[in-house]
């Protein structure tokens, strides 16, 4: 008796050690195995993840993504695949390759079953529509986008995707020769490849939220503004990026097109003749034929992204400001961080990264024109009054560079992020609308003293890094983090970010128009954190004011 009692109790031991993993899950392309991972180790929890999944065929230039058409055997999903094709940061060779439509998927399991009805964050990455891949910056084998620490600590299902950037992603003559947004359709295979095979792994088809940041998080906007994913999505996260943004969409993309065709030897003056002609051209000639100039700009950087989503009649159907009823039904958060234009404005203006350099006056006054340029005379005189109002006979050079780095973090990333909140709110149908602002400081020890949180800042800390590489941080670094993965994966679940399975440091209220409530996420959060019309007279400065002047 008791040799079977003994076993018994092995046998139940043989099924709940398998039932920690899904082993081999069948999909629609054929059969996928990945790996598992065991963590920690009184109370252990599995880990099962799948590297490389391919959801779409290699791509062909300026097509659409195509299906996949599947395997024999069983695919061995242990290892990333390469990105979209790019060029290097020296934008002196590429990366990458044409069959990268590739995904990633983390599953988290319990001991005592295998996980089933999860809901799903799907990650859109950023790097301004010319490059990224969806593992994301590598630093010894720790990649900025593993979804390890999210999907363990918030019990949601990761998928991060590749998709196409640069020229051969978003390059278009304008008209039906090449309309362009091929990017943006590979987002929309990926969405609904996850849509349609998600439940194997475990994941709740009809839970499913995009996620992303900077141009990611311009990608997630412009996806629950398609009519495409209509019935797909049921949340979305923009972390420094919507589709209202200046950047977002490309309003004269034949320009930058023919710059490109004549850089490869194609015709220019036919737009036929021009698209062909890429068509057959080597693809790391297009990607290396636009070059991204870093210095002695005549405007702007934010005016130099050239190639991004436009508004193909199609996929883009109208301007996003128009769009807005196609996401009625989906939950939505965004917000940004509060020095987000640092990034551009250290581009702009070196000076404000430089301790012992002075910027002036008139070169204040010369970047406000270039932000203001559509408008002329009119529209520059009242932006300069407006953000050199608090500046006194004698301003100091701290509080100057401040309003450098404010001026452009407001002209391309707060005002249209909260322009694109009020319209969410405004046509929202049974859907909660969500605002924050991240605050916590940069810890870039090149910086100066008075920085706040720079573009890309919250990734390292929504991905859980703190958690990783313990030695690298602060215990206050992992307070934001833990608030931040509990927040985020709350909102996942539930639509509510204070609800749900992670306890959070102070409920986060719902935003309206008639408040602008924001939750403020830094080192301390607490009920002094939800504040009310962030940065409101700018908004309504650049919303309404500028707006309304006539065209230069």
């Amino acid at each position: 008796m008791a040799f079977w009692g003994g076993v018994l109790a092995f046998a139940g031991f043989l099924v709940a050690a398998q039932a920690s993993t899904l082993g081999v899950v069948h999909t629609e392309g054929g059969f996928v195995e990945g790996t598992n991972k065991k963590i920690g180790i009184i109370n252990p929890v599995y880990l099962d993840i799948f590297k490389g999944i391919p959801f779409g065929a290699p791509t062909k230039v300026l097509e659409k993504p195509e299906k996949h058409p599947g395997w024999s055997g069983t695919l061995k999903a242990t290892e990333y695949k390469k990105r979209c094709m790019q060029a290097t940061l020296l934008q002196t060779d590429v990366i990458g390759d044409l069959d990268c439509l590739y995904l990633n998927i983390w599953v988290p399991q319990s001991r005592k079953a295998v996980s089933t009805n999860l809901p799903v964050m799907v990650w859109i990455y950023g790097g301004g529509f010319l490059l990224g891949g969806g593992q994301g910056a590598n630093f010894l084998d720790n990649y900025l986008y593993d979804g390890e620490e999210l999907a363990v600590r918030g019990n949601v299902i990761v998928v991060t995707l590749n998709y196409r950037v640069g020229p051969l992603g978003f390059l278009s003559t304008g008209d039906a020769n090449a309309p362009g947004n091929y990017g943006l359709w590979d987002q929309h295979f990926a969405i609904a490849w996850v849509k349609r095979n998600i439940a194997a792994f475990g994941g709740d088809p009809n839970n499913i939220t995009i996620f992303g940041e900077s141009a990611g998080a311009a990608s997630v906007s412009l996806q629950t503004l398609t009519p495409y994913n209509v019935g797909l999505i049921k949340r979305a996260i923009s972390q420094s990026g919507v589709g209202t943004c200046p950047w977002a969409i490309q309003q004269d993309p034949l320009m930058w097109t023919k710059k490109v065709a004549g850089n490869v030897g194609c015709p220019i003056d036919d737009t036929k003749a021009l698209a062909d002609c890429l068509r057959k051209t080597d693809p790391k000639a297009i990607t290396l034929a636009y070059q991204l100039d870093l210095v002695n700009l005549k405007y702007p950087l934010v005016h130099y992204l050239a190639f991004t989503p436009v508004i193909d009649g199609d996929f883009i159907p109208d301007e996003p400001k128009n769009l807005f009823n196609n996401s009625a039904k989906v939950d939505y958060m965004a917000g940004v961080n509060n020095m987000d234009g640092h990034l551009f404005a250290g581009i702009d203006m070196p000076a404000i990264n430089r301790p012992l350099q002075k910027i002036y006056k008139d070169e204040v006054h010369k970047l406000v024109q270039g932000l203001t340029l559509p408008k002329g005379s009119s529209g520059l005189d009242i932006a300069f009054e407006l953000y050199t109002a608090n500046w006194g006979e004698n301003p100091d050079q701290e509080v100057m560079k401040k309003t450098v780095v404010e001026l452009e973090t407001d002209y391309i990333f707060l005002v249209p992020t909260q322009e694109a909140l009020a319209l969410h709110y405004m046509h929202a149908q049974n859907a909660n609308t969500f605002s924050y602002l991240f605050s916590h400081p940069s810890r870039m020890p090149i910086y100066p003293s008075w920085m706040g949180a720079d573009h890309a800042d919250d990734l390292q800390y929504m991905f859980g890094k703190p958690f990783t590489n313990t030695l690298a941080y602060r215990p206050q670094d992992r307070d934001v983090s833990e608030a931040m993965i509990a927040y985020w994966t709350n909102f996942a679940a539930t639509g509510d970010p204070s609800k749900g399975n992670s306890k959070v440091p102070t409920p986060w209220l719902n935003y309206n128009t008639q408040y602008g409530l924001y939750l403020d996420i830094n080192k301390k959060i607490t009920t002094n954190s939800m504040k009310k019309d962030l940065r409101s007279p700018y908004v309504r400065f650049w919303c309404s004011t500028y707006r309304n002047l006539p065209s230069a």
